[in-house]
């Protein structure tokens, strides 16, 4: 796969290019276009979570570094940081369960005199289930999120392969009179 175009920002602060000022113009003009020019706005349910508010403002400076946090990308910004969050609870659920866990194990005997052989595995097997299950969810989580990271670069690189790179060379009105 061929890399994909420069952007007209950094071509522009490069200072050298192949591309004729026309050509340069057009991309310019073509990058412009595929921007609202409305910033990123953080969603209410987003600006309420703390770890979700948190990943918006990091991401929302990297998005203005580049350019690009741009309205365009807001739902699926707010999204992923709504990800993220929830991600981050499952983990913490599961790190709660394999504590208590731990705790069982090691209060085995005593609990052994208060409670069946039997109960004490049940709940031990339950609570390995429950890990399991957070688990589980945990990765779908995680694969949402590198789902949209992917879509999100192929997003901005695919919008910035669509420009075309050549200008769009205009008749001269002399020669068209002349075939005509």
């Amino acid at each position: 796969m061929p890399t994909p175009s420069k952007p007209f920002t950094v071509l522009k602060a490069e200072g050298k290019s192949h591309r004729t000022k026309a050509e340069l113009k057009q991309r310019e003009r073509g990058e412009e276009a595929l921007a609202t020019g409305v910033t990123l706005k953080e969603r209410s349910e987003v600006k309420d979570n703390p770890v979700a508010h948190k990943e918006f403002l990091r991401i929302n400076k990297l998005l203005k570094n580049i350019e690009k946090n741009d309205a365009i990308y807001e739902s699926v910004i707010n999204r992923y940081c709504m990800l993220q969050a929830e991600c981050k609870d499952f983990e913490e659920k599961r790190e709660s369960f394999y504590r208590d866990i731990q705790e069982l194990a090691e209060d085995k005997d005593k609990l052994i005199n208060e409670i069946s052989l039997s109960t004490y595995y049940r709940m031990k097997n339950n609570m390995q289930k429950q890990i399991i299950a957070l688990d589980k969810q945990v990765q779908a989580k995680r694969k949402m999120l590198l789902d949209i990271e992917k879509e999100n670069v192929m997003t901005i690189a695919a919008a910035l392969r669509s420009i075309p790179k050549e200008a769009k060379t205009e008749e001269n009105p002399l020669l068209k009179v002349l075939r005509d």
